[in-house]
């Protein structure tokens, strides 16, 4: 597939186009409503499926090929919220509430974004759309992030005691919040059912997986239209940022994930997890920690910005890029 195909079919895909009409809905006021109830459901089924698939390939995979690009994603988890806070505090003007509640999003995963590109990849012709296995647990290790901004807005603050308790909840919070268990217990469920037992359970987590994800995607769209029309508050340097630091971040993970060994499509699939900005786990964590941070700056700059950027735009970009530096470096042919 040449760079002009990789976008075409992207911006055409049922993913991409669910989400635009999800859009569409909510800013022409549609009476069309999904139940919060059942948008719940369906975000644990995806969650779970890429957790149980991934543990399912998992099984025959050994330590030595995850253990660099889990350091490369623990060092990304580190990095990515401590300098998105140095630059939202530098250029941006932010108070530590706002920048240290801000870089926690940009620290931390979407959901919606990590499994479009997983989509993304298994999308692409047969012998072409393989990863590594381990994938879902480098995602899971990203949620990190979230702790290290809090933490260094605490810090910046002059943590009490009181105030180390509340970050140890966060802590504890975040290890048990839903992404991380879902993934994890997904992946150590399917590398103890192994193909086997996996193949009876097939037809609901694995031919049903996109078939979902695209409705789910109808009810993203939604929730991003209704941010969109907060765009304004965010300011344009928000927008600029929300624009642009998830693309550096896509380029940065793409990058260390080749240079720790990962396929292009594994190094792909970090980047992607790189570039993503939660607005599912960290609304919570930000709102426990730092109640005087304002919702309507990041939420509009993670959701309303960030997330269709890398859906119509990051994606192809990432994807490209993988395969141009997997060339560069040997591991691919470059067409």
């Amino acid at each position: 597939m040449d760079t002009i195909e990789i976008i075409r079919s992207n911006l055409l895909s049922p993913l991409v186009l669910a989400f635009i009409l999800g859009v569409v809905a909510t800013l022409i006021r549609s009476e069309v409503e999904i139940p919060e109830s059942v948008i719940k459901a369906i975000s644990v089924y995806l969650l779970f499926s890429i957790g149980l698939n991934g543990g399912v390939e998992l099984a025959g995979t050994p330590i030595s090929a995850f253990l660099l690009p889990a350091l490369v994603t623990i060092a990304l988890a580190i990095a990515v919220p401590t300098w998105c806070y140095l630059i939202l505090r530098g250029l941006g003007r932010f108070d530590i509430p706002n920048a240290a509640g801000i870089a926690a999003h940009y620290g931390s995963v979407s959901s919606v974004t990590f499994v479009a590109g997983i989509s993304f990849v298994e999308r692409l012709p047969e012998g072409q759309n393989s990863f590594e296995a381990f994938i879902p647990a480098l995602a899971a290790l990203m949620e990190w992030g979230i702790i290290v901004a809090l933490f260094i807005g605490r810090w910046r603050l002059g943590a009490t005691q009181s105030q180390n308790s509340e970050l140890g909840r966060v802590i504890r919070d975040t290890l048990t919040g839903r992404s991380v268990v879902l993934l994890l217990g997904g992946l150590l469920i399917g590398v103890i059912i192994g193909e086997q037992g996996f193949a009876r359970i097939k037809p609901l987590y694995g031919d049903l997986f996109r078939g979902v994800l695209v409705f789910f995607l109808i009810e993203m769209g939604m929730l991003a239209g209704r941010q969109l029309r907060d765009f304004v508050k965010v300011g344009l340097f928000m927008a600029v940022f929300g624009t642009i630091m998830p693309l550096i971040h896509g380029m940065i993970g793409t990058s260390l994930g080749l240079l720790a060994g990962l396929s292009p499509n594994g190094a792909f699939i970090l980047g992607v997890i790189t570039a993503s900005a939660s607005y599912i786990d960290a609304p919570a964590a930000v709102r426990a920690t730092f109640p005087q941070a304002n919702p309507s700056i990041y939420l509009t700059s993670s959701l309303g910005i960030t997330l269709p950027v890398n859906l119509i735009i990051g994606l192809p970009l990432y994807y490209e890029y993988a395969r141009w530096l997997g060339a560069a470096l040997g591991r691919m042919e470059y067409q």
